[in-house]
């Protein structure tokens, strides 16, 4: 395998990292060669907060799929995502370049440039730039200016901050491994990549990504990217939940959550007892099943009330035609599509990521959706630098600056390299 036909995803999250190493043979939908998920420590509320530990659980995890695979990982297209993401409108401007008017891609990239000189809180990065529409001369609502003649290009875009140190510390950790960035991605967005259809994207769908820290949302409307968000509360706050109400560890709430755990009371007898000497030697007696049920459902509507109230910022609360998409480790949680239908009043479904071969039952889970995605954002930021676009990035209507960003990351990972 030649470096330049693999790809490699690693999903950095606050219960889990996740590597995925796939083969990407010409013409040929990407292969599934190498897999991992190691429990990971040093991250809350998908920020990190010790770097050394971070980097150990990458190192494990990127070692496991080296071996499966074969092979070893030079460069990772890597998530973010977590408290300190914070989100804005900017505006951009510019004269068409060509003196007949033609607008080119690099009349896209010079206001897309425009776009992000804006001013930023200390210590905050832009890592993606969303256009949400071009306008040419009078002529609005443009998703794709490239060939139309004018003279005055405008653009309304979202712009997604990140906190700097937050950037940097992934680039250290994944310096300790001797690991490239090629990108960095927002986990929603990666995960969106790798379950949401087009038609869906067209009619309007949000998705919706339970996490161990954090949830967060990512709603399409119109083929594209109308809002964005990222809400502190995630899967592991049920574990939480759980420990506090049976009077238990962590370790034993996270297993009676996986084993026994249920979104909806009422599918539960209140008979069902759950036997806490079966999941740790250390437990003694019984617990209610339904009673645990009872715990999940209310943290799970919590959830789902801030999801509604982020819809409704937008006007978009039970507006949404093809409904809520469930992923993440929580997404597995029996029942729990019921329970979002009942709060988002919306058709939901849970997500599992599709698009690539072959170890498919390594990754046909939800809990797999952000780390495939960012297999599929690769390999379209492969295809379009192979067409030579390496000024602007598209992938389904969502662009960025991807050179300056690129170039961003190895400046801070020289700054760490030894």
């Amino acid at each position: 395998m030649s470096r330049d036909s693999i790809l490699v995803g690693i999903d950095i999250g606050s219960s889990n990292i996740r590597t995925i190493i796939a083969q990407n043979p010409r013409k040929e939908i990407p292969r599934v060669v190498g897999v991992s998920i190691v429990p990971s420590f040093g991250i809350r509320r998908g920020v990190i907060v010790d770097t050394e530990e971070v980097a150990k659980v990458i190192n494990e995890s990127v070692e496991k799929s080296e071996r499966m695979a074969g092979i070893t990982v030079k460069k990772a297209v890597v998530s973010t995502g977590g408290s300190e993401i914070g989100f804005q409108r900017s505006k951009g401007v510019v004269a068409v370049g060509r003196a007949d008017g033609e607008v080119t891609e690099n009349d896209i990239q010079r206001v897309l440039n425009e776009v992000q000189m804006v001013p930023l809180s200390l210590n905050r990065e832009i890592v993606h730039i969303v256009p949400q529409g071009y306008r040419l001369d009078d002529q609005e609502n443009i998703k794709d200016p490239v060939g139309m003649r004018g003279v005055r290009l405008e653009v309304n875009a979202l712009l997604i901050e990140d906190s700097a140190s937050h950037v940097k510390n992934i680039a250290k950790c994944l310096s300790q491994s001797n690991i490239e960035i090629d990108d960095i991605v927002l986990e929603p967005l990666a995960a969106a990549k790798s379950v949401l259809g087009k038609k869906q994207k067209e009619l309007g769908v949000v998705l919706v990504n339970l996490r161990g820290g954090t949830t967060s949302i990512a709603v399409f409307e119109e083929g594209e990217l109308l809002h964005t968000a990222i809400i502190p509360v995630g899967a592991g706050h049920i574990t939480n939940d759980i420990a506090i109400g049976l009077r238990t560890t962590v370790e034993v709430a996270e297993k009676v959550k996986l084993e026994y755990g249920c979104a909806l009371p009422e599918e539960i007898s209140r008979k069902e007892e759950i036997d806490l000497a079966r999941i740790d030697s250390q437990e003694e007696g019984s617990v209610s099943r339904y009673h645990v049920a009872e715990i999940i459902e209310a943290r799970l509507e919590e959830i789902f009330k801030l999801v509604n109230k982020e819809l409704q910022s937008i006007k978009r609360a039970g507006l949404l035609p093809a409904g809520a998409v469930l992923t993440g480790g929580g997404a597995k949680l029996p029942y729990i599509a019921d329970v979002a239908k009942k709060i988002l009043g919306l058709p939901t479904q849970i997500g599992f990521p599709a698009n690539l071969g072959g170890m498919l039952n390594e990754v046909d889970d939800p809990s797999f959706a952000t780390a495939v995605g960012l297999i599929l954002w690769g390999l379209e930021r492969e295809s379009i630098l192979q067409d030579g676009l390496t000024g602007v990035k598209v992938i389904d209507n969502i662009s960025r600056n991807a050179e300056y960003t690129v170039d961003k990351m190895r400046r801070w990972l020289g700054r760490f390299l030894p």
